[in-house]
């Protein structure tokens, strides 16, 4: 581990994760933590864990961004001790909106929702865990949608972890970006030579889930996990229907 990215969700971390893999880093991002580390996050988020399982889960990997990892920064720090801290700042207000944006368009995805519900990803309890734990939204189990009306304690806990990270965070280890800064302040703190490509922007406007189905290699392979589960239901459902309706017609005829 050489990069833990503090930074709470909707802070650039999207794209500092892209600009960290142009960097020549095998990140960890939300999807790989699902993905890799799904069991492990529900149980660290419900009944807690160690700096041993971070230990074991992050050995191979070079960085760590967005939820649930940027909750548990200085647990991972503890783990990886000469891994470099960055910290993302944005405006609360606008932080918030973009939060709610993206909330709402996860609870209109309905691929996204169907997941909660389908055993082999079941999405539920570790969105569940997440949601309350980064933010302190309730995500209910019948619609699967999470709570956007709540404006006063998500904006309690972004306030209290960045003001944590500032106060905890070794300064010699800390670096504090603006996704506006571009490549010369990461790379100068990373010791990395600057890319000759424009600094990423990734997810513009909450559309990540669109982006993530077309670009991120994990996604893609659950997406394809996805379609199999999808056409095993419709089979159940159609053979039935096949062998009650259809079957007798062609027999008749």
């Amino acid at each position: 581990m050489k990069v833990i990215v503090a930074s709470f969700s909707k802070t650039g971390t999207k794209t500092l994760c892209a600009a960290l893999n142009v960097l020549g880093y095998k990140v960890y991002d939300a999807v790989e933590h699902f993905w890799y580390h799904g069991n492990d996050w529900i149980k660290i988020l419900t009944t807690g864990g160690t700096v041993e399982d971070f230990k074991r889960m992050y050995k191979d990997v070079d960085a760590v961004t967005d939820a649930p990892a940027c909750n548990f920064w200085e647990e991972i720090s503890e783990a990886f001790p000469d891994a470099k801290i960055v910290l993302t700042l944005r405006d609360e207000e606008s932080w918030w909106r973009s939060l709610q944006k993206q909330f709402e368009r996860m609870n209109a995805d309905v691929s996204f929702k169907i997941s909660h519900y389908v055993p082999y990803f079941s999405t539920y309890r570790y969105y569940k865990a997440i949601c309350m734990a980064s933010f302190g939204l309730p995500m209910s189990y019948f619609s699967g949608n999470i709570c956007t009306t709540n404006k006063m304690v998500p904006l309690m806990k972004f306030r209290q972890h960045n003001d944590h990270v500032l106060q905890a965070a070794p300064c010699e280890k800390l670096l504090v970006f603006k996704i506006t800064d571009g490549w010369e302040p990461l790379c100068k703190f990373l010791e990395k030579d600057v890319p000759d490509e424009p600094f990423p922007h990734k997810n513009p406007n909450g559309n990540l889930l669109p982006e993530l189905r077309t670009q991120n290699v994990v996604m893609k392979q659950a997406q394809k996990k996805l379609y199999v589960v999808y056409a095993f239901v419709f089979c159940i459902i159609a053979l039935p229907v096949f062998v009650a309706v259809i079957w007798p017609l062609l027999n008749f005829y």
